[in-house]
């Protein structure tokens, strides 16, 4: 079926490389059995042309889907972080939120990533017989949306965050793409921010540095594509959603662990996380 010429919205920088304004900075290179597009919006009128904030981008992509837990999950992990690391730069203490519905499967992924995060902010009060002395200080929490709960997310993640006065916020939703080949085939990491509910046609209030205070890393995967018309929005998703959901979330909470607890190995982090 051939549908109606429009603008299909996407949250994947990549898949707007080919309207670049010059100046713009676009490199490749890998990551662990990633392949990494990095792009650099540095210029305000760069990010307007192309609908996107100032920042880096940057779109992992694995050699297949994540339709089954792939044999190499832990080099997609290590990869992840290793890019992460370049974003969040050297913090003490990270507040991780996971973004999105979890009643609704294509929106879930925040959720999901979050009940597998290794949080340790609690560790000295609670446990103060531990030597912690290695661990970075982390929380983290599922707020919701604004349907569940009646507040945006972005005064939700601000009053934690004022509380819990982290030095960096990395926040994980799920995106929308133009081309169904991308859905759960990319990681997009960007310094830039986001807007929760974008992957569900739902965009509320931006969640960014700007907003919070703090520098925010958002962490996204396309679960679903525009394949509407001007007069027919449709968003579609994989059959296989379930399961991509499950694979992306284990990478993704795999990465942010072994970024923000370096010392540990990822089979430690899956003990004290499952």
């Amino acid at each position: 079926m051939i549908f109606e010429t429009k603008s299909p919205r996407t949250d994947l920088a990549m898949e707007l490389s080919s309207n670049l304004p010059e100046g713009v900075k676009v490199k490749s290179g890998s990551s662990g059995d990633f392949s990494v597009t990095d792009i650099y919006l540095k210029s305000e009128s760069a990010a307007r042309s192309v609908g996107k904030a100032v920042g880096r981008y940057l779109t992992l992509e694995p050699k297949d889907s994540f339709e089954m837990i792939p044999s190499n999950a832990d080099e997609y992990s290590i990869g992840l972080a290793s890019k992460l690391s370049e974003l969040l730069r050297d913090v003490k203490s990270v507040f991780v939120a996971g973004l999105g519905n979890e009643c609704i499967t294509p929106d879930s992924l925040g959720p999901r990533v979050v009940s597998h995060i290794f949080a340790t902010r609690h560790l000295p009060t609670d446990a103060p017989e531990l030597d912690i002395s290695g661990l970075r200080n982390v929380s983290c929490a599922a707020p919701g949306v604004m349907g569940q709960t009646g507040i945006e997310t972005a005064e939700f993640l601000s009053s934690l965050i004022e509380k819990v006065s982290p030095d960096a916020v990395i926040v994980i939703d799920a995106l929308a793409c133009q081309d169904p080949r991308h859905l759960g085939r990319t990681i997009q990491l960007t310094d830039a921010g986001i807007s929760p509910g974008s992957g569900v046609m739902n965009s509320r209030s931006e969640v960014s540095e700007r907003t919070l205070g703090v520098p925010c890393i958002a962490i996204g995967v396309p679960t679903v594509a525009d394949a509407g018309t001007k007069d027919e929005p449709l968003m579609v998703t994989p059959k296989n959603i379930d399961k991509l959901i499950s694979t992306c979330a284990m990478i993704i909470s795999g990465g942010i662990n072994a970024c923000l607890q370096p010392e540990l190995t990822l089979g430690e982090l899956r003990l004290l996380t499952a």
